[in-house]
Order: structure tokens, then C-alpha cells, then sequence
């Protein structure tokens, strides 16, 4: 079965070790989440920053308030340039989240690319337009408003 893929891409006003910085720390990940999420992170705080072999639990309730346990694994690091999450433990038969950043002038460009396919085959499928996908297009418009506020700030001269 060929996996549902989601790209998302957003220019962030900052240097590349700063935008770094933020992104490669898990427990920001609380900022860019959804309340209605149910998201909390289970792992030991304080996290150590990204690196290949790193484990983070968490719990979230993306559907009807129902919890979930989920165990990623960091698979990838290149430092300043990218990293890739996978769930190890989930509610996904697949889930392969790649971040890249690159600056251009004085702003980053972040791309994220969710590869993701759902369990119980073809139903799960029939599902992901309607329960699946469009959630995961909330997130990230909210991930994206976040970002705005936090780094693309505008100033008035």
C-alpha cells in the first residue's frame, strides 16, 4: 500500500542556528499543538536535544478525546539541516515525519514532510480523507499560526 504523504513549508525571520535550536528541542512541541490534542509528554523532562536513537513518549487524544500512547524513535539527524521522527509504538501502521531547514537570506525554510499510513488497510484508507487527513491539516495550520506569532513578527517602523 503506497503511504498518504502531507508537505507543508513555511519561511521562518531568523538564522538557521536559531530556528535549529527551537525545532530540535521536543518540548516545544507543546507550543505547536493544539490544545483539543490532549498532548502531553511523557518522557522524562528535561529532554536532551534531537539525536539519532532518541525515544519520546507521549499521549495524545486527536479523536474524540480518546488517549493514545505514542513512542517515536529520532532516525536521522544531520545537524542545522535535518532530522526524521518515526513512530515506533502508535496509532499509525506508519508515520515518518522528515524536517528540513535551509536558510535563504535571513529567514529559514522549513519543510516538513509527514509520510503516514493508517492501520486495517483499505478501511483505514477510506478513512484518512475524512477522520485522518483533515486533522492532520489542523495541526498544521495551527502549527503554522504559531510559528507566525513566535517568529514572524511583525515590525512596525
Amino acid at each position: 500500500m503506497i503511504a498518504n504523504v502531507l508537505e507543508r513549508s513555511q519561511l521562518i525571520t531568523g538564522t538557521l542556528e536559531e530556528v535549529w535550536d527551537y525545532f530540535s528541542s521536543p518540548e516545544n512541541l507543546n507550543e505547536l499543538t493544539p490544545n483539543n490534542m490532549g498532548f502531553k509528554i511523557l518522557t522524562k523532562t528535561p529532554i536532551p536535544k534531537m539525536h539519532e536513537g532518541q525515544i519520546i513518549e507521549y499521549k495524545v487524544s486527536p479523536i474524540l478525546g480518546i488517549p493514545l500512547y505514542w513512542k517515536t524513535i529520532i532516525k536521522e539527524v544531520v545537524p542545522l539541516k535535518s532530522f526524521v521522527d518515526q513512530q515506533a509504538k502508535g496509532p499509525y501502521k506508519l508515520w515518518r515525519h522528515t524536517h528540513t531547514y535551509t536558510q535563504q537570506g535571513g529567514q529559514v525554510l522549513m519543510t516538513d514532510k509527514v509520510e503516514y499510513l493508517l492501520p486495517f488497510g483499505y478501511l483505514g484508507q477510506m478513512l484518512n480523507p475524512v477522520f485522518v487527513r483533515s486533522r492532520l491539516e489542523e495541526i498544521f495550520d495551527y502549527r503554522y499560526e504559531r510559528i507566525e506569532q513566535s517568529f514572524n513578527k511583525l515590525v512596525l517602523v
